[in-house]
């Protein structure tokens, strides 16, 4: 029995947009998982700040939305921006992601970029990120995460600064952090060069 599993996933955004032939796996998706949780379009717009009018039309498949809308609806639907956007495999003994087929998440107006470094196994609340944050650039305000969720980084270049809540925290390459995601955060880039970190995100094990 062969247990090498090659990853073929590979999702680039040169654009604000979310690619078009990932849009009908996308409306599937989150129509999917909003089924599986009872949740009416009103409910998701609520938990998510998208409009019940844009939920509907993604489900759809009528709108190509930013990649912050699918952050916002992974956000409400309890799940990572990774999560809605890929595709989740059976757990194999041995998974090999050749970087040529990582999935990319860019920001094009920040040129922000995050790399998923572990495959999205089905049911498994561990995700391993690379993070590249320009010089001059900061990710902005982001809300908490659901309760229980941790996050676990480490800065390979450049300097971080990372805030939660009220307090900031300055860090140097190599210096690592740890932080309970449900406070609302934010990271920026505080030195010259592209800031480079590494995030692991562990989330709630279900009751």
């Amino acid at each position: 029995r062969n247990h090498l599993l090659r990853y073929k996933c590979a999702v680039k955004y040169a654009s604000p947009m979310v690619e078009t032939e990932l849009t009908a796996r996308l409306g599937q998706r989150v129509q999917r998982l909003r089924s599986a949780q009872a949740l009416t379009l009103d409910e998701l717009a609520r938990r998510s700040g998208v409009s019940r009018a844009m939920i509907s039309k993604v489900e759809r498949n009528e709108k190509n939305p930013t990649v912050g809308v699918v952050a916002r609806l992974a956000k409400g639907l309890g799940v990572s921006l990774f999560e809605l956007l890929g595709e989740g495999t059976a757990r194999q003994a041995v998974v090999v992601i050749p970087k040529a087929k990582r999935m990319v998440v860019r920001d094009p107006e920040t040129g922000i970029e995050r790399q998923l470094l572990s495959p999205t196994f089905e049911g498994r609340g561990v995700e391993l990120m690379a993070h590249l944050i320009p010089e001059g650039r900061g990710t902005g305000p982001l809300p908490p995460a659901q309760p229980g969720v941790e996050k676990y980084l480490v800065v390979e270049a450049g300097r971080l600064r990372v805030t939660l809540g009220q307090a900031e925290h300055a860090l140097e390459p190599g210096d690592a952090l740890f932080f309970e995601g449900d406070v609302p955060h934010r990271f920026d880039n505080a030195g010259r060069g592209t800031c480079r970190y590494t995030m692991v995100v562990v989330k709630a094990r279900a009751p």
